[in-house]
């Protein structure tokens, strides 16, 4: 995921923030989304004082439409990068419970496909985009833009009268999406810690067995969720994402150590599958669906991505590379790590591994990681929120309300995390209510309202109500399932979980 509305002064940061993310969700770049506030003109050599580039504003068709790199945009490698940083985050570790919920088999087959489905609506989502900038004359559009101009060609009236909508619809679904990624971050990051600690006096440097033998007596998880409430709020009152992106970078440097030594550790002794379930039930499939959604959601860093690059033309070739080397690795950690643990997988994998020093210094570094990524996530519905409150009171207040609301946010996402402290359902939850509409829902409607009434072919419209009918039946039955899982959970999740 891209939507604040943000200062002219702050475009430049855009580019960092890219930079910067490391979720599933995860998307920094997605406070681009909205763009009422702002004209964005990095895609192009237009400026607010000049019109659009030469050749621009002589778009006859979407056939001679043709995107506008910056001269100091983003190479494809750069651009390859932002990608894949966009995509990993928590929700890869939840995969091997995912698969679990869905079968040895019928895991990584339904991963494929989502991740089919959802690249094919990112792509969806970029057709539309440059078909508004070419009819539109602009150098830019963002998600909600895109969905609020897909309402205007839309065959209803009523769709058209109300077309402002579609971009509130979009920043809906954004902010509730990055305050769920919130949520995760704090049930995670006490999760890993609680077991940490718990496990100390019996870490040794021998990490031949895969699991703690003795755990001390400790606090209740929702006991560090609200010991790192101070910590959380302290760092969300940094507001300079420059000096933030070089934790950040200093972040993504720990999570990608830590999946290596994840990988090297569950690719060696894996059991006999044989004993394994090929599918799952039907209750638990839902699960599944909501957790690999989660992972899957990076569409919102996609038009923002493409438009800060050198040569936009190359970005269809790196979204299917990319997207290729992101369901390859969501596949093989999920299947490989329900391999390696089978029954005994937790909501996180980082929880299965060994108690010695080198594997818990795998959760800390990865807990590190997590937490200055939680400022970043947090920066989208901020930028968002934030503006809105500040500019209806005096100047003189506007620092105090600034800061008060952004402990208000923080404490709702703690608040969140305490009443569901289990990481497994959090997750399947904001996958399932705000990824699966961000990620398959919207798109293949937007493409339906764009292109309607140009033509479509009769199999491209059933080709898109399909999509945005399974996007559906997952957000409510993969809601339904996580909510009464977490009224009456099943004894093997709860285990799992809660271990």
């Amino acid at each position: 995921m891209d939507t604040a509305a943000a200062q002219r002064g702050n475009i430049e940061l855009t580019g960092a923030m890219v930079s910067t993310v490391a979720s599933p969700a995860g998307t920094m770049s997605a406070r681009r989304l909205r763009s009422e506030d702002y004209n964005d003109y990095s895609s192009t050599e237009a400026s607010p004082d000049s019109g659009p580039p030469e050749g621009l504003s002589g778009f006859s068709s979407p056939s001679s439409y043709q995107r506008f790199g910056e001269a100091d945009g983003t190479t494809w490698f750069q651009t390859l990068i932002h990608l894949l940083k966009g995509n990993i985050g928590t929700g890869l570790l939840g995969l091997p419970l995912a698969v679990k919920n869905a079968g040895i088999v019928m895991g990584p087959i339904s991963l494929f496909v989502i991740g089919i489905i959802a690249v094919h609506c990112m792509h969806i989502l970029v057709k539309c985009a440059h078909h508004f900038c070419n009819k539109h004359q602009k150098p830019f559009v963002d998600y909600g833009d895109a969905v609020m101009h897909g309402l205007e060609a839309s065959p209803s009236a009523w769709l058209r009268n109300h077309s402002i909508w579609g971009r509130h619809i979009v920043g809906f679904f954004l902010i509730l999406t990055q305050l769920g990624f919130c949520c995760v971050y704090f049930v995670f990051l006490a999760d890993n810690l609680k077991q940490v600690v718990s496990a100390a006096n019996a870490t040794t440097s021998s990490c031949d067995g895969n699991e703690t033998m003795v755990l001390a007596p400790t606090m209740d998880s929702r006991l560090y969720i609200l010991s790192l409430l101070p910590f959380v709020v302290l760092l969300v009152f940094i507001q300079n994402l420059k000096f933030l992106s070089i934790f950040s970078m200093l972040a993504n440097l720990a999570m990608i150590c830590s999946l290596l030594m994840i990988y090297q550790y569950i690719v060696r002794g894996i059991p006999d599958p044989s004993s394994l379930t090929l599918v799952a039930q039907w209750k638990t499939y839902p699960l599944f669906f909501g957790t690999a959604v989660f992972a899957f959601e990076g569409i919102g860093v996609i038009l923002p991505l493409e438009n800060k690059m050198k040569n936009p033309q190359q970005f269809p070739t790196i979204l299917y590379v990319g997207m290729g080397l992101v369901t390859v690795l969501y596949i093989t950690l999920g299947a490989l790590g329900y391999m390696r643990f089978g029954d005994m997988i937790k909501a996180s994998i980082t929880l299965n591994l060994p108690n010695c020093w080198l594997y818990q210094s795998v959760k800390l570094l990865y807990s590190f990681g997590i937490f200055f990524t939680y400022a970043l996530q947090f920066y989208v519905p901020a930028e968002i929120i934030i503006p809105v409150a500040v500019s209806q009171v005096p100047e003189r207040w506007a620092l105090w309300t600034n800061l008060f609301l952004r402990t208000c946010l923080v404490c709702a996402t703690c608040l969140l995390a305490i009443l569901i402290p289990r990481l497994d359902i959090v997750i399947s939850l904001v996958g399932s209510v705000s990824s699966s509409a961000l990620a398959l829902i919207i798109p293949p409607l937007l493409e339906i309202s764009t292109y309607y009434s140009e033509g479509m072919h009769p199999a491209t419209v059933v080709k898109d109500v399909v999509i945005s009918l399974v996007g559906f039946i997952g957000f409510v039955v993969g809601t339904y399932e996580a909510l009464l899982e977490l009224i009456v959970p099943t004894v093997s999740n709860a285990t799992s979980a809660l271990q």
